[in-house]
């Protein structure tokens, strides 16, 4: 899933982010109200996971301004607010759902996976470029019929190639989308697993779908499908 963690306390949001990266998740973070409701606007995500004490507009403000906006994605208040008129009030508001501080952070998987069953139908689960297909609630990838193994960093670098399909996306851009942190135009990371995600997913294809351009990066070629 591509969620985005708005919390403003370092520790608490560098935990979470981690620990839903390493469950496959797609995170992007931000710490005031006001970031949140432009990245949320403004991108696609699969779930919002909203501190209520924010710099600037609060979570509740900022979810009355999404829905203003139109924007439905699913929000669940993360918040150390833990009498039951905030509960009340954040669900009222249209939250899905919401999980006092100090959670446990199993429960917010649980929690994170229950979104996901409910708001799977009505979603993008399923992407395709020519004859390549990945399954992101399986997070599986076929090529021709054939089931491709990749890491999860790969997973995520393929998922962003593929929905933005024709697009090049500059180096700079893929590191702050995946990785979560300031391009280092020293690093060769990304080279490194591009080459092992090209390597994986055109191989000895006929038909070479993820293409280099010189200078500006990278970007995957086709008609996108989505299912």
């Amino acid at each position: 899933m591509k969620i985005l963690l708005v919390e403003d306390e370092p520790k608490l949001a560098n935990f979470i982010e981690k620990g839903l990266s390493d469950e496959g998740h797609t995170i992007s973070a931000c710490v005031t109200g006001s970031e949140a409701t432009e990245l949320a606007a403004t991108n696609d995500f699969d779930l919002i996971l909203l501190d209520i004490m924010l710099p600037g507009q609060n979570g509740f403000e900022v979810l009355k301004n999404l829905r203003a906006f139109g924007v439905e994605t699913p929000v669940i208040f993360v918040s150390a607010l833990n009498e039951s008129q905030h509960v009340i009030q954040g669900l009222d508001l249209g939250a899905v759902d919401y999980i006092k501080k100090p959670f446990d952070f199993e429960e917010l998987k649980a929690r994170i996976r229950n979104v996901g069953r409910k708001f799977s139908k009505s979603r993008t689960t399923i992407l395709e470029v020519e004859d390549l297909s990945i399954d992101l609630v399986k997070r599986e990838v076929n090529r021709k019929g054939e089931l491709i193994e990749l890491s999860k960093r790969e997973f995520s670098m393929l998922e962003l190639l593929m929905r933005n399909a024709n697009r090049v996306l500059s180096k700079m851009e893929i590191t702050q989308k995946i990785w979560n942190i300031d391009f280092d135009m020293g690093s060769n990371v990304i080279e490194v697993h591009m080459h092992q995600l090209r390597k994986k997913v055109d191989g000895t294809q006929e038909n070479k779908l993820i293409q280099t351009q010189v200078g500006f990066g990278y970007k995957i070629q086709g008609v996108l499908t989505e299912k």
